[in-house]
């Protein structure tokens, strides 16, 4: 609690608990976020999107790149789960001075903790931190999982300084999943599949259940627009970059390469009517943005 007293807002009641971590009251969670204080706290499922998720070399060569160093600044894992970010990231970026992970699953913040961050347990549509004191907020595959992306967004841009940075990563592209007709239901029988393999996120029924409860906007037709983070961040005074991109060809996303998707998606957007190698039908939108001093 010493470590992040000055960066609290003082109209805020936390509570700090047993583990050491800091807890702020969130009233009528909302059915999303009970789905993501159930799936990230589960002890095994959350285990297995740590060692399953955002950990390829192609995430970390991006992330390493537009990140470059972290060391002795403040940071902001907004979203942080069982701490992938720094996990993945850690042995190259270097250690930053303060390391927040925000999180609704204190199951999930128990596991950051245990890699490096100071754990604060918040909804992130209602931050109980104060304006402009971080170097670099981080929201990796986290709008989606929150019911307003935009106020999220909006959130985590408020805590950046001025010369400091944003970067969001791993939202699923609206126009990328505009499924339909034999794309749609190539789309929804992907989960049995998914299930028969024991992919990391489905090796159960139940743990299948509740990772998909927590994706609120990874719908057909539902997901980030390159409208709203303009929309949102510019007015802010940042100035927004945007990089759609396929997860498949690391730090060249920079460039203007957004790769190729996976041969299942690609033909799901083919039977969708989606020309699969156009910006748009890049499965995520990655925005670095940097806020103007």
């Amino acid at each position: 609690m010493l470590t992040l007293s000055s960066y609290l807002k003082s109209d805020k009641i936390l509570e700090q608990s047993n583990e050491g971590i800091l807890m702020c009251k969130i009233p009528n969670p909302s059915p999303g976020m009970q789905a993501n204080t159930c799936y990230f706290g589960h002890p095994q499922w959350a285990k297995n999107y740590l060692e399953a998720c955002h950990r390829d070399e192609n995430f970390i060569n991006l992330w390493q790149t537009v990140i470059y160093s972290w060391r002795d600044k403040i940071v902001v894992d907004i979203g942080c789960g069982p701490g992938n970010l720094y996990a993945s990231l850690k042995e190259s970026c270097g250690k930053p001075g303060l390391l927040i992970g925000v999180d609704v699953s204190d199951g999930a913040l128990k596991m950051a903790q245990q890699i490096g961050y100071t754990p604060l347990l918040a909804d992130a549509h209602n931050l109980p931190l104060i304006s402009s004191f971080a170097d670099i907020v981080m929201a990796n595959a986290c709008l989606h999982h929150c019911d307003d992306m935009a106020k999220v967004l909006a959130e985590a841009a408020r805590l950046v300084r001025p010369g400091g940075l944003l970067i969001t990563d791993h939202d699923p592209q609206q126009t990328a999943y505009n499924f339909r007709g034999l794309g749609l239901l190539l789309w929804q029988i992907r989960l049995p599949l998914y299930r028969l393999l024991k992919r990391g996120g489905h090796s159960t029924d139940d743990e299948q259940f509740w990772s998909i409860a927590t994706e609120v906007h990874h719908k057909p037709g539902d997901g980030i627009t390159p409208e709203l983070y303009y929309q949102v961040l510019e007015p802010l005074g940042f100035k927004v970059q945007l990089y759609p991109h396929n997860h498949t060809v690391g730090a060249k996303v920079l460039q203007g390469n957004y790769g190729k998707s996976f041969w299942r998606c690609r033909i799901a957007q083919r039977l969708s009517g989606i020309n699969p190698d156009t910006p748009q039908a890049a499965l995520s939108l990655m925005c670095v943005a940097i806020r103007q001093v």
